[in-house]
């Protein structure tokens, strides 16, 4: 229970990831916020994960809008009096080639894996600086260290939340607010099914096939949501107060930096 108490928000919590990153949360005796844009869904994902619904509550809104990151905060702590930290875990993908991706479809991907990141962490922060401190951490992926072909603007979009968490890491240390990343690689979400459904006319291969090839050489299998979701529940605890502005591969070993 390294977590019992303490309240975390994770945005994009009618995910894969984010249901994992909720279930791992509760086993750890925190208290949740789960938001969407998908509200239902993340309602859902409540549910499933806290049948009791006595540590969690379901918000939805559209991190696009400005205000939205303040919102959560304050419903946060009128629910559950406090805010410990974040889970900036929402983030779409929209797959092209380089040569036919639109600027929308660009300026999409990095308002919300990027800017709204920074909208969040800066409302979360704002409250843990006057309070206790805490603990932030950014969802990213071994796309922003590798580059995968077809997902330019996902890769630069990931690649600018690992510069932002050294960045806020380093800026906000004073204030007692650890900043740190992951950079999950293939887990089995319906977002990484829908980049397989995708490439599948392109590579001339069954999504089935493709999505079998994306198992994580090492274990021999695609990492699961809630694997994710514990590594986050350690780094924001105490035990990783040594751990900062770190970007953590997640990936079964795939990325070896």
């Amino acid at each position: 229970m390294k977590l019992k108490g303490r309240t975390y928000i994770v945005t994009g919590a009618a995910g894969g990831i984010g249901q994992g990153v909720s279930e791992a949360l509760l086993f750890e005796g925190a208290n949740v916020l789960l938001t969407d844009i998908d509200e239902k869904r993340a309602s859902e994902v409540r549910d499933n994960v806290d049948t009791s619904g006595s540590q969690t509550i379901a918000v939805g809104g559209d991190l696009a809008d400005s205000a939205f990151a303040d919102q959560l905060v304050r419903v946060a702590l009128d629910r559950f009096k406090s805010l410990d930290g974040l889970v900036n875990n929402a983030g779409i993908i929209v797959m092209d080639t380089a040569w036919d991706a639109t600027l929308l479809d660009w300026s999409r991907q990095l308002n919300i894996n990027v800017t709204a990141s920074f909208a969040m962490a800066q409302a979360v922060g704002r409250h843990l600086r006057v309070s206790r401190g805490g603990s932030i951490v950014n969802v990213a992926s071994n796309c922003g260290k590798v580059g995968y072909n077809n997902m330019a603007a996902y890769n630069a979009s990931k690649a600018a939340v690992i510069s932002l968490t050294r960045s806020l890491a380093a800026e906000w240390a004073g204030d007692k607010i650890n900043v740190n990343a992951v950079c999950p690689g293939a887990v089995d979400t319906p977002m990484l099914s829908a980049v397989a459904k995708w490439l599948e006319p392109v590579i001339d291969q069954p999504a089935g096939e493709i999505l079998d090839g994306m198992a994580a050489a090492q274990l021999g299998r695609k990492i699961k949501p809630i694997e994710v979701g514990r590594v986050i529940a350690f780094l924001l605890s105490d035990d990783a107060v040594i751990i900062r502005g770190q970007s953590i591969n997640v990936d079964g070993g795939d990325t070896p930096y």
